[in-house]
């Protein structure tokens, strides 16, 4: 099987040759081709020359298009601050009080720099490997994306004390995702990993995720033209999975502060998980060690399909060795079929 079918196959609950790795690297490919961060994603065909590489390299079963979750801030105005040795965060909110919401319009996809890098850095992979193997495009969830168009503290006040200004942002940003999701689509990606940390219940409470980030999702996720994954972002997903499941998205990712073969036990097939490596544990794990959380988490979870193995937050870490990457990927050869 090419990576591919072997998705598709985990996908349809179906057994695969091997259970698909889908090890998600974004910054990480600045220390594969050994120049900054910056520089790094300042050029599309820096991303799909390492995608490349690493696809090769560690046998992961995907490429990632994405680059940093600020990069949506940006076509809202604001700005990313770039570190040597880890993920870009977004600077300072772009919104400094509840009215300038009123203001706020829903940004041109064609008018942004960095989403237009993205969607070359699309294209050229899809040219390099057409359907063999899945792009992964990404968005911020509209439901987590005001965290960083607000700061958090005053987003959590904006959800609990003036709902009318969460609704309001709330409609621009869902147009937002939907536009950013089928532009990604329409350029080559497979399917788009959508980022909603903010829904897990480490967050909000199960009871406020059905009437926010349950009925945003559901609203979004239908309007894309592709398939979904839902990511929590090192969030526990448990008491929220049967709404998960309802909004018809494709995969969940499961934490690594979860049991993963708890989770698929409560999918019973109607839905895939992606997981659940501990990323923070990684980056001091010994190879054997490495190997071993591989096999646990096949043993629970591998059976019938319906697995995807990944890092649980949804990058690799910059100080993850090359010597466990290179272990995980043999782990998945020898324990995954």
């Amino acid at each position: 099987m090419n990576s591919m079918q072997r998705v598709l196959t985990a996908l349809s609950q179906k057994k695969p040759d091997r259970v698909p790795l889908m090890l998600l690297f974004s910054h990480y490919g600045a220390k594969e081709t050994g120049i900054t961060i910056k520089d790094y994603f300042s050029n599309p065909d820096n991303v799909i020359e390492a995608q490349m590489k690493m696809h090769k390299k560690y046998k992961s079963d995907c490429l990632y298009a994405f680059s940093y979750a600020s990069l949506e801030l940006e076509a809202f105005g604001g700005n990313t601050i770039f570190f040597k040795d880890g993920p870009p965060n977004s600077s300072k909110p772009i919104l400094k009080n509840l009215q300038q919401i009123e203001q706020l319009k829903v940004p041109e996809i064609m008018e942004c720099p960095s989403l237009q890098r993205v969607l070359r850095t699309i294209s050229g992979l899809k040219k390099e490997v057409q359907d063999t193997v899945p792009i992964i495009g990404v968005v911020m969830s509209p439901f987590s994306l005001p965290v960083m168009q607000l700061g958090f503290e005053h987003y959590l006040d904006m959800m609990q004390f003036h709902f009318g200004f969460f609704e309001k942002l709330m409609e621009i940003n869902k147009q937002f995702c939907v536009r950013w999701a089928n532009a990604q689509i329409q350029a080559g990606a497979t399917a788009i990993c959508y980022f909603d940390p903010v829904s897990s219940p480490d967050i909000v409470s199960p009871q406020f995720y059905k009437k926010t980030g349950f009925a945003i999702a559901k609203e979004t996720i239908a309007q894309i033209q592709g398939p979904t994954a839902t990511h929590f972002a090192s969030g526990r997903c448990k008491e929220i999975l049967e709404d998960v499941i309802q909004t018809k998205t494709a995969i969940a990712c499961v934490s690594s502060l979860e049991d993963i073969g708890e989770i698929k036990n409560i999918c019973n097939g109607r839905l895939s998980i992606l997981g659940n490596l501990n990323g923070i544990e990684m980056c001091r794990w010994t190879e054997l060690e490495a190997e071993k959380a591989v096999r646990d988490i096949i043993e629970k979870a591998g059976k019938n399909g319906g697995l995807l193995l990944a890092e649980n937050h949804g990058e690799v870490p910059y100080y993850v060795q090359e010597k466990i990457l290179l272990s995980i990927a043999s782990a998945v050869e020898r324990w995954g079929t």
